[in-house]
């Protein structure tokens, strides 16, 4: 004798993850790897501009300023500020800092990460502009 047992699996909408905020940053943010990944594709390209010669780059910077390229850049920016600011936020859960035995706070390891891209930052805004 055999049972025929069927689970029921309760119908799940296509945008359940825009009811609750958590959900909706939790992919927001898996979504914002997708212009991390166009960012580097990006500055590859530039970086192969560049090499080829003064026109290619010129051709590049001419392309790069499409409404397409800048509109997407822009997007861009917003999801790297928010993937940066939610990765920041989630290291303490990820790596426990004992200094003397004790465990060091979460803001300070999150407040150091910041002051560490503050100080990257200015450093590549000087060569840069120098």
């Amino acid at each position: 004798m055999t049972t025929d047992v069927r689970m029921y699996r309760r119908p799940m909408p296509v945008w359940w993850w825009t009811r609750k905020r958590t959900y909706f940053v939790f992919v927001m943010r898996e979504l914002s790897s997708l212009f991390v990944a166009w960012f580097v594709v990006y500055l590859l390209l530039l970086l192969h501009a560049i090499s080829r010669s003064d026109a290619a780059y010129q051709d590049f910077l001419d392309e790069a300023n499409a409404p397409w390229v800048v509109t997407v850049n822009v997007i861009g920016l917003a999801f790297l500020a928010l993937h940066t600011i939610t990765w920041f936020h989630l290291t303490p859960k990820a790596v426990v800092l004992q200094l003397r035995g004790r465990p060091v706070p979460a803001w300070l390891i999150v407040l150091s990460q910041y002051v560490g891209l503050a100080a990257v930052s200015a450093l590549l805004i000087w060569l840069v502009t120098r």
